[in-house]
């Protein structure tokens, strides 16, 4: 097998791993047994076999075919997920017997791709960047008699010492001139101060807590903690390209840390009971308390450590002494770590541990490198056996860091600048995969040795430096190829000789280098390289060339050359980004294919198209299943990517199931998001990160830190979307933790002629003056604005002495029915309880609520029943009003009187007669009446108050009922204001609808209203009445439920009131004069068309009633715009588009006009066209046709230009200025969707306008109104006093809230979110993807976002508007007709289609 077994080798993610097999016997076929692709299982294998101790299956490895070519058998595999993998070839014959080759299996350690190259440390210890940073020699620093004196006495004092924001002002220093990439921090954990300190300072290595920041590196400035600046520390590292790396000690802590106090049976005793100290080479630190690793709790408690500062921004860790914490521990730690952060590198220190334990460390333990041990070798034959150990087993096991110089050992500058050159360049030159490291100071030839317990000089800023030495030989290792992973290294020089010279040939063998050192501190060497020419080369280190005597080169002492025998060698700094990208891209493909089957395509160069079009990409990738071909990549398909921007911070961002996340920005990054870490590449676009398909559903925070000196966190929230509907019932406990009582649960009736009920789900609870208990519509023929007489129900049991009142706190389940149902539990006592069912309804055609409340007779829920014995009874009270729907009630002396003289009072309740028109009686069939008045005063109206309106009202009580109930019996109360009641009244059979489908359909029926021997649609509860446009789309849906004859009625009532062409919009009543609308007629149209499509009957042919047919409604609805109608709406015959008055389409807000959108709005001109083709199918003989076909090619021309990104919303125009004279208002608004949803405009554009509509105005449950973007043509929006209300080049508005006129109305149409316009922009994208099943799914996926809020605010209902901005609050009407009907008719359309 090649690779041969027992081989190990280490390779990259982003690579590929070739298997064959040859000399197969004939008849036999080969297969490999392996676990590569499967590191997430052999995680969780791992963490299980610690956290549920049992019998583990090994469900990570798998057999894969090895296919035959030219007589050996083979694989190739790509390479995708850091970890340590095995494998191993066998053989079948044809009985199914097995064949195994001798040795033990391949293994196979991958590292993340950023391990490639260029892995340059500066170890810094923040301390010394302090006070003595610029010193050369503290030995002389005097400590004062004070000081010594309070030493003497017990106290402690610790001098001042360098900080992370000391080290953080040093990043341009370490990372642009040094050039390094990784910043390696000595432990920053709190050290002890008064208890076991050694040394002034204590010593960073006796952590005193794992995850905490050690006071004395912290700036005190009152507005970060000391975690918080270690953050900004992480992140402006990051903003350098860099790395962070940790020294995270787990084999000890110091005397009084944490987990010593709180867990001292998690720490090594010695024979006599003392704590243990650990200790190395003869020495013991006896500041340290040794950690006993027996203990899988501690196991955790370690592994939520490296967790913790992952979380904050490390990048690597240093392992001290990780030879001293057994594998399994390590394996357990790395596998949590590897979980949430996969890309995390481990840094053994194993230097007083044997190189077993290291190999074992850095292949199955899961670390990636360890300290070279070059530090301590120094003389020629030495220096020559070490690195030939190293090379060898950096290529097998990990790669071996070359410090020049550590914390614990002597300085290089002790022995002078020759003596630091020369040990720097042999450690960065020889290293492998420039894995090369210094501590700070090196830089600048410090001498003092550095001493944990205190804080020794840098040196800083010294005249004699090597520092752009260090800086030379850091961008070699960055930039040239001889020095990346996988070149070839072969020592040229003998085992013995003082000079040390090392071939350097890069993977693709297009470059080469000659290492040259002269080991020897004092004298000159030579050395003999026959074969070799360097007389024509360069040093790259830039000096001047050694003495080259044919094939002899001399060295002086400590003199180190890196020879290229190029005058020009080849510098390719832009290798990291583009292996990024090829990383990036294969990893992504491993979420759709097997590693076996990418690794067939590893020649594509997948890398340069993820960076040139990373959506379309992971969109084509997502749809592969064998193999990748590129000759597939196409615009067609619709993108099953999610595109997250910081833009999309002020939005919850809906993604369907089965899309990728695509997060973006042009600044490099690092993303949170629920479990998931990742940080971002360049591309050529900016810099991006992907998430792969997520299986669960729900919101997520996100989190977007871009990195850099100046980093900020952008917060943003993911909701994951269903496949399919969750048809789950109302949550009852989610009104008992209810902060905001604007968000308070709602249940409407209604009765069929306008009147409603409106109840809160907690009863009694009122959070608006249209909260009601009756509401009655008191003209008997037509909807007109609704009279409050019951304001709510208040509702107590009293159960053997024990008084529960009926609400929140007592609610067991809720439904909304009709009828609305509660069910409530209540106390009485000594663990015994009483159920007590709710229903409250409302007759059709009467103006009157009906509440039935009985005992139940079961066993309850909770609790012991309640003894047939025990007295049980019913206390009930109705607060009542006497006002118009828009008024507030406010009691005075006058009010009191009021009430008390229209009031009368009996055993069985009581009659309030206001007027001889107006009557309220309340009435039980059991029980008796206690006339007491009560004054309910100030009672809160918040959704008011945050409306800008009167913030409270209040209500008259007039009395109580006290109704003694037995188990199973009901009783009722009858709340009426029809003039002849009675109070006889039935449970009611609810409607039963469980799926989303069901709730939608229920929904709808609520709308529709009798108009005198017709019908209409209320267009919202609790304050619309009818409209005309909302009528009209509303009737869509109610013709998908199947409301054919309902449908009909509508029709023929509006059929008879038009009118030369138009129809009233607002109607109040009798008064339909309100004809102010370009669009109601069209829909009208619209409606016509699909009734007459399903119906069997002739539609157009009826009688409406005035002597007309439909069909001449629709003629006459034709002609009256071509001719022009009296409220400006007409033809522009050039064009054959209809112009439009200001504020006439459904952007409808005047006084201020908030959007105006004068001229040619696009949705009027695609309901004209299908009216135009319509009327050409009533009228053939006419030019119906021609003018359709004139408005068809203006739409197009005018509004689907090449050069838009977009679908214009409109041609901004005065009255009598053509469409050819326009000007094209370019705004992004959600209009544009309706022309895509009827059919009239698709192709290239169609697509174009949904993406964008996706990116800019979705919302989970909406669409926005106006995208946040700026706008070409201003829209300045001026109050009724003539102030400006907006910023008219940016109108966006997110919140609808506050006053009316300068807050709401500027906001109304211009970002607020339609719900009505969800199920449009879904019937748009499936359209626009001709059906295709992905457009499909994702259309439905979007729609189910509106689940929710079937849940929420008016419990089974749509509202009419959200917030544009997150959390996207419901607003507006909270029961809103084309919401609902427009959502069950797309819904059905899409699982039709």
């Amino acid at each position: 097998m090649d690779p041969a077994c027992g081989e190990q080798l280490v390779r990259y993610v982003g690579d590929a791993i070739k298997f064959t097999l040859r000399n197969v016997p004939v008849g036999q076929s080969a297969f490999l047994r392996t676990n590569i692709g499967r590191a997430k299982l052999i995680r969780q294998e791992i963490i299980q076999s610690i956290q549920e101790p049992e019998v583990q299956l090994e469900a990570s490895w798998r057999d894969v075919p090895l296919k035959q070519d030219a007589g050996d058998w083979h694989a190739t595999f790509a390479l995708t997920e850091v970890g340590w993998f095995q494998s191993k070839a066998y053989t079948v014959d044809r009985e199914g017997r097995q064949y195994w080759p001798d040795g033990d299996n391949f293994a196979l350690s991958v590292h993340p791709n950023s391990c490639r190259m260029a892995n340059t440390i500066y170890c810094a210890f923040p301390r010394m960047f302090g006070p003595n940073k610029y010193a050369k020699d503290t030995s002389g620093f005097n400590e004062s008699e004070q000081i010594h004196s309070l030493d003497h006495e017990g106290y402690t004092v610790i001098p001042p010492g360098g900080t992370l924001r000391d080290l953080r002002a040093e990043l341009p220093h370490i990372f642009e001139k040094l050039g390094c990439r990784i910043l390696h921090l000595l432990p920053v954990n709190p050290t002890p101060t008064t208890y076991a300190r050694m040394g002034r300072f204590g010593s960073p290595y006796a952590c005193g807590s794992l995850t905490a920041v050690d006071p004395s590196l912290v700036v005190f400035d009152k507005r970060t903690t000391g975690v918080e600046q270690f953050c900004e520390l992480a992140d402006a590292v990051h903003g350098h390209g860099g790395q962070l790396f940790l020294d995270l000690v787990v084999n000890h802590t110091g005397w009084g840390s944490t987990l010593q106090e709180t867990h001292p049976d998690w720490f090594l005793r010695e024979d006599n009971g003392d704590f243990a100290s650990p200790g190395a080479w003869g020495n013991v630190w006896s500041d340290l308390v040794e950690l006993d690793p027996n203990h899988p709790e501690l196991w955790e408690h370690m592994a939520e450590a490296f967790l913790t500062w992952s979380r904050r921004g490390v990048d690597g860790f240093r392992c001290d002494a990780g030879y001293k914490v057994p594998m399994p521990v390590w394996r357990y730690i790395i596998a949590r770590v590897r979980e949430e952060f996969p890309n995390i590198i481990f840094l053994l220190e194993g230097l007083g541990g044997g190189w077993e334990d290291t190999a074992n460390l850095l292949t199955r333990g899961g670390m990636q490198w360890a300290y070279s041990e070059l530090f301590q070798e120094f003389e020629g034959q030495r220096v020559a056996a070490y690195l030939d150990h190293a090379l060898a087993q950096s290529k097998r096991v990990g790669t071996l860091i070359h410090y020049s110089e550590t914390h614990d050992n002597t300085r290089l500058a002790e022995k002078g600048r020759r003596w630091s050159l020369l040990r720097n360049r042999l450690c960065a030159l020889t290293s492998v995969n420039g894995g090369f490291g210094f501590t700070n100071g090196v830089e600048w030839l410090a001498d003092e040795r550095v001493n944990v317990h205190s804080a020794r000089g840098l040196n800083w800023d010294a005249d004699e430096n090597i520092v752009d030495e260090l800086a030379k030989l850091n961008q070699l290792l960055l930039g040239h190829p001889c020095f990346f992973e996988n070149a070839i290294l072969t020592r040229l020089s003998p085992d013995d000789s003082d000079i040390y010279a090392l071939r350097r040939e890069s993977r693709q063998g297009d470059e080469i280098v000659f290492i040259i050192a002269n080991t020897n501190i004092d004298e000159p060497r030579t050395l003999e390289l026959s074969g070799i020419e360097l007389s024509g080369g360069v040093d790259l280190l830039g000096q001047k060339l050694p003495e080259i005597n044919g094939s002899e080169i001399l060295l002086e002492s400590c003199d180190v050359f890196c020879l290229s025998p190029c005058a020009e060698s080849e510098m390719k700094h832009n290798c990291e980004a583009t292996n990024a990208q090829n990383a990036m891209a294969l990893q992504c493909l491993s979420h759709q294919l097997e590693p076996e089957n990418i690794g067939n395509i590893m020649g594509i160069p997948l890398g340069d198209i993820l960076s040139n079009d990373p959506v379309k990409f992971l969109n084509h990738i997502s749809r592969q299943n064998n193999g990748y071909d590129i000759s597939e990549i196409s615009d067609h398909d619709y993108p099953r990517v999610s595109l997250w921007t910081v833009m999309d911070s002020n939005r919850i961002m809906p993604v369907p199931r089965g899309n990728w996340l695509l997060v973006q920005d042009d600044r490099p990054f690092i993303v949170n998001w629920g479990n998931h870490c990742a940080q971002s590449i360049e591309v050529k676009d900016g810099h991006i990160t992907a998430f792969c398909p997520q299986i669960l559903i729900g919101d997520s925070k996100l989190t977007l830190r871009r990195v850099g000196f100046n980093s900020e966190n952008i917060h943003g929230t993911i909701r994951l979307l269903p496949e399919n509907p969750q048809n789950c019932n109302f949550d009852s406990n989610s009104t008992r933790v209810v902060v905001d009582s604007m968000d308070q649960s709602m249940a409407l009736l209604t009765n069929g002629i306008g009147g409603m009920a409106r109840m809160a789900v907690d009863l009694g609870a009122i959070t608006s003056k249209y909260d009601c208990l009756l509401g009655a519509n008191l003209n008997s023929d037509k909807p007109v604005d609704r009279h409050i007489f019951a304001k709510r129900v208040r509702i107590w049991a009293v159960a053997d002495g024990f008084i529960s009142e009926l609400n929140a706190a007592t609610l067991l389940e809720f439904s909304p029915g009709p009828p609305a149902h509660w069910r409530f539990l209540v106390s009485a006592g000594d663990s015994r309880a009483v159920e007590i069912e709710l229903q409250a309804s409302m007759p059709d055609g009467q103006n009157e609520t009906h509440l039935a409340i009985t005992r139940m007779k079961k066993d309850p829920e909770k609790g012991q029943r309640l003894a047939g014995d025990k007295s049980f009874s019913i206390t009930v009270r109705i607060d009542i009003e006497d006002r118009i729907f828009h008024a507030e009630t406010k009691i005075n002396e006058q009010v009191e009187r009021y009430f008390f003289d229209n009031i009368s009072c009996d055993s069985d309740g009581f009659i309030f007669t206001p007027s001889h028109d107006r009557q309220l009686s309340v009435r039980t069939t059991s029980g008796v009446f206690h006339e007491e008045m009560e004054w309910c005063r100030n009672v809160a109206h918040p959704i008011e108050a945050n409306r800008g309106h009167q913030e409270s009202g209040d209500a008259c009580s007039p009395g109580w009922f006290e109704i003694p109930m037995n188990p199973d019996e009901t009783a009722s109360i009858v709340v009426s204001a029809e003039i002849n009641s009675s109070i006889k009244s039935e449970l009611v059979a609810p409607i039963n609808a469980h799926s989303f489908s069901e709730r939608l359909k229920a929904g709808i029926k609520a709308f529709v209203v009798k108009r005198g021997i017709g019908k209409t649609v209320i267009a919202g509860y609790p304050w619309f009445l009818d409209w005309g446009r909302d009528t009209f789309i509303a009737a869509r849906g109610l013709l998908a439920a199947g409301y054919e004859s309902e449908v009909n009625e509508i029709v023929k009532t509006f059929a008879g009131l038009e009118e030369h062409g138009s129809l009233p919009n607002v109607l109040n009543g009798d008064d339909v004069s309100n004809r102010n609308t370009s669009d109601a007629p069209l829909w009208f149209c619209l409606v016509s068309e699909e009734l007459a499509q399903m119906s069997e009957f002739d539609v157009y042919g009826q009688s409406i009633g005035d002597g007309r047919t439909l069909s001449e409604v629709l003629v006459s609805i034709g002609e009256g715009y071509r001719r022009g109608m009296t409220n400006g709406v007409c033809v522009d015959d050039q064009s054959g588009l209809v112009w439009s008055p200001s504020h006439f389409t459904w952007m409808d807000t005047n006084y201020p006009a908030g959007s105006p959108r004068v001229g040619y709005p696009v949705e009027i001109q695609a309901l004209w066209i299908r009216l135009l083709a319509q009327l050409q199918n009533i009228q053939p003989d006419r030019d119906w046709g021609d003018l359709k076909e004139r408005a068809a090619a203006s739409l197009k021309n005018y509004y689907c230009g090449q050069d838009l990104k977009w679908v214009v919303d409109n041609l901004s125009a005065t009255d009598g200025e053509s469409a050819n004279m326009a000007t094209a208002d370019t705004a992004l608004r959600s209009n544009c969707l309706i022309a895509i949803s009827l059919g009239v405009i698709n192709g290239q554009i169609a697509k174009e306008t949904v993406l964008a509509a996706q990116k800019y105005l979705l919302v989970p449950g909406a669409i926005r109104s106006l995208a946040p973007l700026p706008v070409e043509l201003s829209l300045p929006i001026i109050g009724n006093e003539g102030q400006a209300l907006n910023d008219p080049d940016n109108p966006y508005w997110g919140r609808y809230e506050g006053d009316e006129d300068t807050r709401r109305k500027p906001a109304y149409h211009n970002g607020t979110a339609w719900c009505w316009k969800l199920p449009v922009f879904c019937q748009a994208l499936a359209m626009a993807w001709d059906f295709s099943d992905d457009s499909v799914r994702a259309a439905k996926s979007y729609l189910l976002s509106m689940e929710d809020l079937l849940h929420a605010g008016c419990i089974g209902h749509l509202p009419e508007v959200l917030d544009g901005d997150a959390p996207h609050t419901q607003r507006g009407c909270d029961a809103q007709a084309w919401s609902v009907s427009e959502a069950y008719r797309v819904w059905k359309l899409l699982n039709e289609k």
